[in-house]
């Protein structure tokens, strides 16, 4: 059996082309190439090898109950001014904290005020030239409520705290721990 057919009998079976590659003891891009069909005779057909890809699993959409069950506060909803630009219907806090925007009752995005939650939603509605975040939300925000729909904010305000003696920071850790557990479409961390 030459080693492009130990390479094809092995993706059959189901490997993956690394583990392909250290089985044989041979580099990854000559098994990548023995799969693609490069390199073979034209007396050879073409086969198509299917190489299983792994699929991270889909995270669950995070709902409103379990923001409001750990201690988030509906604090605003995102309207749109008669000029077009962003506002809030009511004022927030000033406190440093986390916050959600919340569409159909599943939060579509999380983020962590650390100069506190008006300032940091301020810059949302009226984002800098550099701040690539900012203005990217903005135009997120205003598709949405241009087509008929409502963003509520949620917030939370939870305490900094000590882990082994080293400082936690309590919003900021909650925030992550939300982006890592949870499917947030506006996150880009969450995608990852």
């Amino acid at each position: 059996m030459t080693k492009a057919d130990q390479i094809r009998a092995l993706a059959a079976d189901g490997l993956e082309v690394a583990e392909i590659a250290r089985r044989l003891d041979i580099r990854y891009q000559q098994a990548y190439n023995v799969l693609k069909g490069r390199n073979r005779s034209a007396s050879i057909p073409d086969v198509v090898v299917p190489v299983p890809i792994a699929l991270k699993p889909m995270k669950p959409r995070l709902p409103v109950e379990t923001l409001i069950a750990g201690g988030g506060t509906l604090a605003s909803r995102w309207l749109l001014s008669a000029d077009g630009d962003l506002v809030l219907d009511m004022p927030v806090p000033k406190a440093v904290g986390v916050y959600s925007f919340v569409k159909d009752e599943f939060a579509i995005y999380v983020g962590v005020a650390t100069v506190g939650i008006s300032k940091r939603l301020y810059t949302y509605g009226k984002p800098g030239v550099s701040q690539r975040t900012n203005i990217r939300l903005n135009g997120f925000i205003k598709k949405a409520l241009g087509q008929s729909g409502s963003i509520d904010i949620y917030v939370a305000t939870p305490p900094d705290m000590e882990w082994n003696g080293l400082p936690v920071h309590g919003a900021a850790g909650v925030e992550l721990g939300l982006i890592n557990k949870y499917m947030l479409p506006w996150n880009m961390r969450s995608a990852g």
